[in-house]
């Protein structure tokens, strides 16, 4: 059985339970029970959740994200994280993960937009700015055999009615477009095969608000 890790921020949170479900019997999919927010909590914590969670030196993909939160804008400032230092460090994070997980392909996947106009102007986000992120992200990882997901692409374009606020996709319509772009590329890299979920019955992981955060 193929063996799976899901690392990335509260988009993934809204998806890696419909992954896990839509493997059961042809893949272990693992994740952290934590958002794994910016890039340097991410490169601080991903062997701690790597030896928590069992995960194993045998894992065959990583599929990541980062970026949301290293492009948050406070009170009017810059994002969190300068963007070329946020490339260095997703290239940081890539070393990291290859030292970690020797055997697996990785997939970087890229970050989604979101309704600018309806977040607060003291905690904002700039989909041009996710953008230049994800591209700063692309180029860091142009010489490494990394897989793209480009999720910014899949979601760019949808209605309002795809969120449940203005950062998150916690919708079914949102869980089973995101998810299963998700489990096509991991899919398609794996060679196995997703079974159907159930979006009416299907409950994600019940993650408080406190630890899914913004």
């Amino acid at each position: 059985m193929k063996k799976i890790v899901l690392i990335g921020d509260s988009i993934r949170m809204g998806y890696d339970k419909y992954v896990k479900e839509a493997l059961q019997g042809a893949a272990e999919v693992y994740y952290p029970s934590e958002n794994c927010r910016y890039t340097l909590h991410i490169l601080r914590f991903v062997h701690e959740w790597k030896a928590k969670g069992e995960w194993g030196d045998d894992v065959d993909l990583v599929h990541w994200n980062v970026g949301a939160w290293d492009c948050l804008e406070l009170f009017g400032d810059e994002p969190l994280t300068p963007i070329d230092c946020y490339a260095r460090l997703v290239a940081r994070i890539d070393k990291r993960l290859r030292m970690l997980f020797p055997k697996a392909k990785f997939v970087f996947a890229t970050c989604t937009t979101v309704l600018e106009d309806k977040m607060s102007a003291d905690f904002k986000r700039h989909n041009a700015v996710l953008d230049a992120y994800n591209q700063a992200a692309i180029a860091a990882l142009k010489d490494t055999d990394t897989i793209f997901n480009d999720l910014y692409s899949v979601v760019k374009d949808l209605p309002e009615s795809y969120h449940s606020d203005p950062v998150h996709y916690y919708t079914d319509a949102a869980t089973e477009l995101i998810g299963g772009k998700v489990l096509s590329v991991i899919c398609k890299e794996l060679d196995i095969a997703a079974a159907e979920v159930n979006i009416e019955n299907f409950e994600p992981e019940r993650y408080s608000k406190q630890n899914i955060g913004f």
